[in-house]
């Protein structure tokens, strides 16, 4: 397996497996390692809805290959808060720290993904846990209650402050959703995004997981390192523990 390795380094290679002798690999392929990562992020366009009155995504190309330019060179126009985004502390905290200072390493790690069906508009609560273990320090809330990206409705579901406290307690680092906040979109008070200041708890917004099943994965969402940003987009990514042959 590694002679065209080796010829491609110019180096030769004169080993010859012994007749009736197996090897046994002990790494996955690369095309099988490919096909487990899901992507859970909207792209990144200019129809992409934002929250009312906030700045939408724009990118505009000052040189481009295909003009005959030498180089393709562009520039992007947004709000923090787009597509799939990582709330900062001073995001609705006075004083907080912005995006840049957040730990990294909740937003990296096993994830748990949990479909809950809720009425419109309103919050998840613990009684819509009844019965579902928490397994893992970062949970996805699959609600379903913003199914278009590119169009906003106000009436989606969002998070219980207690909801937050109490899985804080349970050893949850990070809870996302898919919608574009943790609190119902009429809210003033904040009280979901409070109490992650309270317990220092991450945050994911307007993640995708209409296709994901619920169940156990690897979650990859690391934040810019934009300094005093109030958020950041991420490019959130699943990786299932499936192997490939079952999808």
């Amino acid at each position: 397996a590694i002679k065209p390795l080796l010829e491609k380094m110019g180096l030769q290679c004169d080993f010859k497996r012994p007749e009736g002798q197996s090897i046994e690999y002990l790494y996955e392929p690369f095309q099988a390692v490919k096909k487990r990562w899901i992507d859970i992020s909207p792209s990144l366009n200019s129809k992409l809805a934002v929250w009312p009155g906030d700045q939408a995504f724009s990118r505009s190309v000052a040189l481009s290959t295909e003009q005959g330019n030498h180089m393709t060179l562009s520039s992007i126009t947004t709000t923090l808060h787009v597509g799939a985004h990582a709330d900062a502390p001073n995001h609705f905290g006075k004083g907080k720290t912005g995006i840049d200072q957040v730990e990294v390493w909740k937003y990296q790690g096993a994830c748990q993904v949990i479909e809950v069906t809720k009425p419109p508009h309103t919050e998840i609560t613990l009684d819509d846990l009844c019965g579902i273990k928490i397994v893992a320090p970062r949970v996805l809330f699959k609600t379903k209650s913003f199914p278009e990206p590119n169009k906003f409705n106000t009436d989606f579901c969002a998070f219980s402050s207690t909801l937050i406290e109490t899985l804080s307690g349970q050893g949850v680092v990070l809870m996302g959703i898919d919608t574009p906040s943790i609190d119902l979109f009429e809210s003033k008070d904040l009280p979901s995004h409070k109490a992650t200041l309270r317990t220092e708890m991450a945050v994911l917004e307007g993640i995708i997981l209409d296709q994901i099943e619920p169940g156990v994965y690897e979650l990859v969402a690391f934040p810019l390192r934009i300094e005093g940003g109030d958020a950041s987009p991420v490019r959130a990514l699943l990786l299932s523990s499936r192997h490939p042959s079952e999808f």
